[in-house]
């Protein structure tokens, strides 16, 4: 008969815990990975401390104009002695206060679901942002009720219409592209094919070409007389293209619902608006959550395209602004002006959709 002998005793093992393990795990887990590293390290070292030094440490914050600026260093007078042209374009500065207000409505409209509020805040500021803050923002913006003075869309610009035009761009299409989505799924031949044209069309024409022919082909079509504004044609061609793109990210989320949730949908007596409105669209719209947030990004960064139709959103009016030989030495500063203010946006619609889809996230996983 077999007899068990206990095993001696041993010490316990030994734990490496801070930043030594974490560089040994990841870093330095093998001589090829080290030697990667070291170059990597070394690159980041020559190229990113000049770089910040140049940005930072050694830049140029206050002054009296350019006079102030060292050649060697960033020159962010620039930024700051032209920022009211950056974020309003040529809008009165008088009445600046009006699109401002616009902007305190836009993010009460969009910071709540960041909060930790009820969710009926959350829930109700989603729906003035649907709804009331376009009107009240185009009533603000453009004046001629309630005793506000009119402003026409040609002193528009800035950071200001580039906002607009992915706002309304964003509200719009999105509803189109499900209606699109749900038409070129529908059983009626003639719905489906005028949807299938429809989409594809618009998907097979580059944006720049669909704003220049709303510019300057659609004109010289219309009659005597008749004339729309340049924006609302920029919108309107930004809205009908960005729709295309979103019936299909919708239309990859209604295909991947079961076949099942349609068959229940039907044993429940629903008609087809029911079915669609409170079991399919809900559960696809769910899925979908990333597409959209990612067909809403290049939106927003689709925009500065406007300029091509002589609109000036923010890097128009940057570009504009280093037109004058004044500040032709300052190029890198207004380009990275514009690139921090898109990465901010985008950065902000990327976290929003995280949000979102952790808000809806009702699988029930180990």
């Amino acid at each position: 008969m077999a007899t068990h002998q206990p095993l001696p005793s041993q010490s316990a093992p030994v734990v490496q815990r801070g930043i030594v393990r974490w560089l040994r795990e990841n870093l330095f887990s093998s001589w090829l990975n080290s030697i990667v590293t070291l170059v990597v390290g070394y690159y980041l070292l020559t190229t990113l401390v000049p770089l910040i030094d140049w940005a930072f440490f050694s830049a140029v914050f206050t002054g009296a104009g350019v006079e102030a600026c060292n050649p060697n260093s960033a020159c962010w007078i620039f930024i700051q002695e032209r920022f009211g042209f950056f974020m309003y374009g040529f809008y009165p500065e008088a009445l600046r206060w009006r699109p401002t207000l616009a902007f305190v409505l836009f993010a009460l409209a969009v910071v709540p679901p960041f909060l930790p509020l009820p969710s009926r805040v959350g829930r109700w500021a989603g729906i003035f942002g649907i709804t009331g803050l376009p009107v009240a923002g185009y009533i603000l913006i453009s004046g001629g009720l309630f005793g506000l003075e009119s402003v026409n869309t040609s002193q528009w610009g800035g950071l200001m219409l580039t906002l607009i035009l992915a706002y309304v761009g964003i509200i719009a299409a999105l509803p189109i592209g499900v209606a699109l989505a749900l038409g070129r799924r529908s059983e009626m031949p003639i719905i489906r094919g005028i949807c299938v044209v429809f989409i594809e069309f618009w998907r097979a024409v580059p944006l720049i070409t669909i704003l220049f022919m709303a510019s300057v082909m659609l004109p010289l079509f219309l009659p005597d007389g008749v004339s729309f504004d340049k924006l609302l044609r920029a919108l309107v061609g930004i809205t009908l293209f960005q729709a295309a793109y979103m019936a299909e990210v919708v239309r990859g989320g209604l295909q991947a619902i079961p076949r099942g949730q349609y068959e229940a949908a039907e044993a429940l007596g629903l008609g087809y608006w029911r079915r669609m409105r409170l079991i399919i669209l809900p559960q696809a719209l769910k899925i979908v959550v990333p597409g959209i947030a990612n067909t809403v990004i290049s939106l927003f960064k689709d925009t500065t395209l406007v300029l091509i139709i002589g609109l000036f959103d923010l890097l128009g009016a940057v570009k504009s602004t280093l037109s004058d030989p004044a500040w032709n030495n300052v190029m890198a500063e207004g380009y990275l002006f514009v690139a921090f203010c898109f990465w901010v946006f985008c950065f902000g619609m990327s976290r929003y959709s995280h949000r979102i889809e952790k808000q809806l996230d009702t699988d029930h996983r180990q």
